[in-house]
């Protein structure tokens, strides 16, 4: 019988940090979902099928409820018998651009994983960070044509056309321009563009592919569709600007452009075709607080009572303040009436403080 074999703690210690610097190396390659698992975030206008999308990538027969504000939701699969399932976290902000400070819930160090890597190895290799930048970027190759006229985003973007059966009913020129002007965007930001309706089953199979291959790295879909007569698929870095031609303007409406970006040039062309007009029912307006379909009178009834002392309280706030001034005024008639007039330390000081208040406080942003 051969000699039992035991592992030190040296052994031990050797066998972990090589097991941790073989799952970094698969974070990076894209091979890994990672320990904490991916994060889909979706954003999009009220009513535009982010939930419906949600649901059927998740397998789930319900019918979606409006997102009031940050929804969370995951998923789990499982690579093989007897392993740990990997998970993705999926987040969903409701209200358009109305509570786009929640953005900040869901985007941080700790989500954005890449950052550990970077403070681990940026002190042995200082090219670390030009090379993680490209691993990020691997979506676009290096030999592609528009590579330096694109502004790509270093975490993957995808837009999604929602609610295709509606949108295949429109004009064949209006629906030319939107798929120009969407296949610009996209390509600009290095983003995935992609078609959807719940009503195409087709549809649905794709987007559930794309959203798949986000979230636990399945094999990204290699079709390519960009004939605004049918739904459009564009993977991030396959389109051009020379296929996707110059923006529908004629030469009378360029010379009343001043435009400096293509960009702006894209938008201005889209605004001729679909005049913008202000939303007349903005979410600005809507206080959630205030629906009746999420009244709980505990909750309602103890928020009445913090209002009205908060109400009291600013009135007593704004009496001190007043009965302050008086007394302040007061003095100054005093004190000139006594023969004391101010010094030219006083004066001084005093015009340093002024200029306080106005570098300092007076910042007025209107937008």
């Amino acid at each position: 019988m051969g000699e039992k074999s035991e592992k030190s703690l040296w052994d031990i210690a050797i066998l972990e940090r090589n097991r941790a610097e073989q799952e970094n190396k698969e974070l990076i390659d894209g091979n890994n979902v990672g320990s904490d698992g991916t994060n889909v975030f979706f954003l999009g206008s009220k009513n535009s099928g982010k939930s419906s999308i949600i649901m059927r990538f998740l397998d789930r027969d319900e019918n979606p409820k409006p997102t009031v504000a940050l929804e969370y939701l995951f998923g789990r699969r499982a690579r093989g018998a007897n392993t740990v399932k990997d998970v993705t976290h999926i987040w969903e902000l409701g209200g358009g651009t109305f509570l786009t400070k929640l953005i900040d819930t869901v985007i941080t160090p700790r989500t954005i994983r890449i950052n550990q890597v970077v403070n681990e190895v940026a002190g042995k290799d200082k090219s670390i960070h030009e090379f993680l930048k490209q691993q990020l970027n691997r979506r676009i190759n290096e030999d592609h044509p528009d590579k330096s006229l694109m502004e790509p985003l270093l975490v993957p973007l995808v837009i999604v056309g929602s609610k295709y059966d509606i949108y295949q009913d429109f004009d064949p020129e209006k629906r030319k321009i939107i798929s120009k002007t969407l296949r610009f965007i996209a390509h600009t930001y290095g983003a995935t563009l992609q078609f959807f309706s719940t009503k195409n089953e087709s549809l649905v199979a794709r987007a559930r592919q794309l959203i798949g291959n986000l979230a636990f790295h399945f094999p990204p879909s290699k079709t390519n569709a960009t004939d605004h007569n049918k739904p459009i698929i564009v993977p991030a870095g396959t389109d051009l600007f020379s296929q996707i031609g110059a923006p529908p303007l004629s030469d009378e409406q360029l010379g009343k452009i001043s435009a400096r970006r293509p960009m702006d040039l894209w938008k201005s062309a889209f605004c001729q075709y679909f005049p913008q007009e202000a939303s007349t029912n903005s979410n600005t307006n809507k206080n959630p607080a205030a629906d009746s379909q999420y009244t709980e009178s505990p909750i309602d009834n103890m928020r009445i009572q913090k209002d009205k002392e908060l109400e009291q309280y600013r009135r007593q706030s704004e009496r001190k303040a007043k009965e302050r001034k008086m007394a302040r005024e007061a003095d100054i008639v005093t004190s000139t009436r006594g023969g004391h007039y101010p010094d030219k330390e006083d004066q001084f000081f005093g015009q340093i403080m002024l200029r306080y208040v106005q570098d300092r406080t007076l910042i007025i942003v209107i937008a």
